[in-house]
């Protein structure tokens, strides 16, 4: 028999503790991701009952609510973005009216950040005309991760027409450049930590929007779980990070888009998302 437990746990920092379930396997959790539309489930993380007899539940943190863009037509067309600035396409801003609709039902939101990318930036004005009054915050340090010279080209030729800037993109290296002033993936990592940290330090206790993009989500879930994210991200997906007064990050909620399950707006492409359904694991580096 399944026991539910309608709590957050902060555990250990290399745990993910989502939509909390207990069984008698001893099993904690599952990724939330679109099991009905998507036709697949989630492994859950694994947490032995030792681990989670020692977590204890904190009701002092800073509740930041992460989400991605609305689709693109480069999104849609497979055309790799990075600090390329397209608009939302139509299904990205139907995508957009669906996730405002749902985040205006959140409680005492405190703010709105964004980054200044257009796609980032609609996608938060349209959540900030339904949450209320809300001015968005601009902060460049939210934007997509550099992506040097292959930004603008087609991801299924990429590798033939920028070989180099290519294998630096695909690379697992975390501190490899991309030719063309394309960052590294450390260099992501610090300077969307640093963006969330200066967040946290002027709105503690409070709970915050911010849209930005996959790749900064991904930088994300490593500070949270000192591992890279190797499943997919939707468009407007929701991922929810509690973080407690002394810097322990927990992941509440993790690619959430039941707001789009009445209209099938599901986009399974852009960077960083692959482009059929598949299993999502959580792989060490």
């Amino acid at each position: 028999m399944t026991a539910k437990i309608p709590v957050s746990l902060k555990c250990p920092p290399t745990k993910i503790v989502i939509g909390a379930q207990c069984s008698s396997t001893t099993k904690l959790g599952r990724l939330y991701f679109t099991p009905t539309e998507l036709n697949y489930s989630p492994p859950p993380p694994t947490i032995s009952m030792s681990e989670l007899s020692s977590c204890s539940m904190d009701q002092s943190y800073t509740e930041i609510i992460v989400v991605r863009h609305g689709e693109t037509a480069w999104n849609a067309t497979g055309r790799i973005q990075g600090h390329m600035d397209a608009d939302l396409n139509e299904v990205g801003r139907q995508q957009a009216a669906s996730l405002a609709e749902r985040l205006s039902r959140e409680p005492e939101i405190s703010a709105i950040y964004s980054s200044d990318l257009k796609r980032a930036l609609e996608t938060a004005e349209t959540i900030a005309a339904s949450c209320g009054k809300f001015e968005v915050i601009k902060d460049p340090d939210l934007r997509e991760r550099h992506l040097g010279d292959v930004q603008g080209l087609l991801f299924r030729e990429a590798a033939k027409v920028c070989p180099e800037a290519y294998r630096a993109f695909s690379s697992r290296a975390t501190n490899q450049v991309i030719p063309g002033g394309g960052e590294s993936l450390d260099q992501l990592y610090h300077r969307a930590t640093s963006s969330i940290q200066r967040i946290i330090q002027k709105h503690k206790g409070k709970r915050i929007v911010v849209v930005t993009h996959g790749g900064v989500i991904r930088a994300l879930y490593r500070r949270a779980c000192s591992r890279r994210f190797r499943g997919s991200i939707l468009n407007t997906s929701v991922n929810i990070f509690q973080i407690s007064d002394d810097d322990v990050w927990t992941i509440k909620s993790w690619g959430d888009v039941t707001h789009l399950n009445q209209t099938g707006q599901y986009s399974m492409s852009g960077f960083g998302v692959n482009k059929t359904p598949s299993v999502v694991t959580s792989v060490p580096t």
